[in-house]
C-alpha cells in the first residue's frame, strides 16, 4: 500500500461518492432525517483527494497518508464524515510509517482506525458506520497472513455483509426500510479501496435502495424529528486546543445535545491539536460558547435540522478532464467521470442516473458521450425514470447550460433553459499535429479561430486551454479579445482533453 496506491484510492473513492451521493441521501433517516449524508461523505473525500493532489509526485507514503487524513478532517462534513476522517486517521497512524504496508499491516491498521472511530463518538450506537467498520476491522483480522488484496477485499466484502443487517438494529432505519447512510458510504469507500489495489473499478459502486415501497414505510418525513425527539441545530467547528480542554469540552456538549463526535488530536499531551466537533443541539450558540472556552475555532458551520432538504431533480454533467468535472461540481452538477481511454459505456451511465433517484438532466461534453447520453435516457424512460439530455456538443457549450441551471425550476422548464444556454454560444477548437508545437503557428491558429467566434458580435467568450498549449498562450489569446472586441467579457479556465490545445465559445 504505497503512495501510489494511496493517491489512487482517495481520487476514486471520492468520484464514487459523487455518483452515490444521491442515492446515499436517500437512505438517511438517521440520526436526523436530513438527506445529506452521501453529500457530507463526499466532501470529505473530494477534500483528502484534493490534498493529496497538492503533494508532490517525490512524497513517500508517510507524507501521502498523513495528507489523506489531514484533508479528510479539513474537509469533514456531518457526523458521518467526520467518523470517516478518523478512520482515515487511525489507517494513517499505522499504514504511514510501515514499509512495507502489507497485508498484516493493514489489517492491523483497520482495527486500530475502527477503535479511534468508535472512542470520537459520545454515544456509539449499533447498526451505524462504526458497526461497519468494526466488521471490516474483524474479517481484515482474520486474514491477516494473507496478500494485501485478499484483506482489503475480505474487509470490503465483510462490510456488505454487516450494512444488511443494519436495518434490523435501528429502530428508525426498520420503520424506512433502508440500511445506514453512513454505512453503505463506508462500503462505497472500501470497494473504492479494492479497485485502487486491483485496478479494476466496478462499472458501479452499489447502494442498497429502500426494502418497502415509499408508500408501505410509514417513515418520518425529512426534515421533521422522529416522535420525541425535538429537532434544533447541527453545529460544526476546527478546534484548535490542547487535549485535556478537549475532553472537558466532550462532557459539557455530550449534556448539552446528542450525536457527538469529536475527531483528531494532539501531537503529545499538553500541546495544542487540531479537532473537528459535531454535535446537535437545541441552543447552537451555547455550542460555539464552549468550544471558545477551549481554544480557537474556525469554519464554524451551524444548520437548522428543520430545514426540509432539496428535493427536485438533479443534473449529471459527464466530464473526462478534472478541470471540467471542478466547474461543473461548482455549478452544483453531480459529476460523472468519463475516460479518454474508452469511449462511454451506456450501461455505466444508466446505473448513475438510478442512483441519484430523481428526474435527471444529463450535460454531455462531446458529441460521443451525446450520443450515448442520448440512448440512455431512451432506456431510462422505458422503465418509468425521467431523463432529459442537453446538446451539448463541446465543453464550452456545458458551461453556460450549467450556469443556468436551477434546482427549484420545474424539471423540463430547467432543462429547456440550458438547451437554450448552450444552443446559444457558438464553438471551435483548435487541435491537430500542427496545433500542439508551441509556437508562433500554434497562436495564430488560435487568434483565426477567435476572430471567427468574434465576427458576428460576442457578449462573452469562453476559454478552454490544454496541456499542449504555451503557457503563455491564454494571455496572449485574452489580449486579442480585449483588443478587437473591448466590450467582450472573458472567462478563461484549464481542462481541455488531450490532443486539444484550445476550445473556445462565443455568446
Amino acid at each position: 500500500m504505497d503512495g501510489v496506491v494511496v493517491r489512487r484510492w482517495c481520487r476514486l473513492a471520492a468520484d464514487a461518492l459523487g455518483q452515490a451521493r444521491s442515492a446515499i441521501d436517500a437512505l438517511n433517516v438517521y440520526p436526523v432525517p436530513d438527506a445529506d449524508t452521501g453529500t457530507n461523505l463526499y466532501r470529505t473525500l473530494r477534500s483528502a483527494a484534493q490534498t493529496v493532489d497538492e503533494l508532490p509526485a517525490t512524497a513517500g507514503p508517510a507524507a501521502v497518508w498523513r495528507a489523506a487524513a489531514d484533508g479528510a478532517m479539513l474537509g469533514a462534513c456531518g457526523n458521518s464524515g467526520i467518523i470517516v476522517s478518523q478512520l482515515f486517521r487511525g489507517l494513517a497512524d499505522i499504514c504511514g510509517p510501515a514499509s512495507p504496508c502489507d497485508g498484516q499491516v493493514v489489517a492491523r491498521a483497520l482495527g486500530h482506525a475502527a477503535e479511534l472511530a468508535r472512542a470520537a463518538v459520545s454515544r456509539p450506537a449499533e447498526g451505524t458506520v462504526l458497526t461497519v467498520a468494526d466488521a471490516a476491522a474483524a474479517a481484515a483480522a482474520g486474514q491477516a497472513g494473507a496478500q494485501l488484496s485478499a484483506v482489503v477485499l475480505a474487509a470490503a466484502s465483510a462490510a456488505r455483509r454487516a450494512l444488511e443487517l443494519t436495518t434490523g438494529q435501528l429502530e428508525a432505519l426498520a420503520i424506512s426500510g433502508v440500511v445506514d447512510a453512513g454505512a453503505a458510504g463506508l462500503c462505497v469507500l472500501l470497494d473504492a479501496w479494492a479497485a485502487a489495489i486491483s485496478g479494476t473499478p466496478p462499472a458501479t459502486f452499489v447502494v442498497p435502495g429502500p426494502r418497502v415501497p415509499a408508500a408501505a414505510r410509514g417513515e418520518t418525513p425529512r426534515g421533521q424529528a422522529p416522535a420525541g425527539q425535538a429537532l434544533g441545530y447541527e453545529v460544526t467547528y476546527l478546534l484548535a486546543a490542547p487535549g485535556e480542554l478537549v475532553a472537558g469540552l466532550r462532557e459539557q456538549l455530550d449534556s448539552l445535545g446528542d450525536s457527538l463526535v469529536i475527531a483528531g488530536g494532539a501531537p503529545s499531551p499538553g500541546r495544542t491539536g487540531l479537532w473537528s466537533v459535531h454535535v446537535h443541539l437545541p441552543d447552537a450558540g451555547a455550542a460555539i460558547e464552549a468550544g471558545l472556552r477551549a481554544g480557537r475555532l474556525r469554519r464554524i458551520t451551524v444548520t437548522y435540522l428543520g430545514a426540509p432538504p432539496p428535493a427536485g431533480h438533479r443534473v449529471l454533467a459527464i466530464c473526462d478532464t478534472p478541470g471540467l468535472a471542478a466547474l461543473a461540481d461548482s455549478a452544483g452538477a453531480t459529476v460523472f467521470r468519463s475516460s479518454l481511454e474508452r469511449p462511454l459505456a451506456i450501461e455505466e451511465l444508466s446505473a448513475a442516473v438510478r442512483q441519484l433517484a430523481r428526474p435527471c438532466i444529463i450535460v454531455p461534453n462531446e458529441s460521443g458521450a451525446l450520443a450515448a447520453a442520448t440512448t440512455a435516457a431512451r432506456n431510462l424512460r422505458e422503465d418509468g425514470i425521467e431523463v432529459l439530455v442537453v446538446d451539448v456538443r463541446s465543453p464550452v457549450q456545458a458551461l453556460p447550460a450549467l450556469a443556468v441551471h436551477e434546482p427549484a425550476a420545474q424539471f423540463r422548464a430547467d432543462a429547456a433553459a440550458m438547451a437554450r444556454a448552450a444552443a446559444r454560444m457558438r464553438y471551435a477548437s483548435v487541435s491537430g499535429p500542427a496545433a500542439q508545437q508551441p509556437g508562433p503557428q500554434q497562436l495564430a491558429l488560435a487568434v483565426a479561430v477567435i476572430d471567427e467566434l468574434l465576427a458576428p458580435g460576442a457578449e462573452l467568450m469562453t476559454i478552454l486551454t490544454g496541456a499542449d498549449a504555451h503557457p503563455e498562450l491564454a494571455e496572449r489569446v485574452m489580449a486579442h479579445v480585449r483588443e478587437v472586441s473591448p466590450a467582450t467579457e472573458i472567462e478563461c479556465q484549464a481542462g481541455v482533453a488531450a490532443g486539444v490545445v484550445l476550445q473556445a465559445g462565443a455568446e
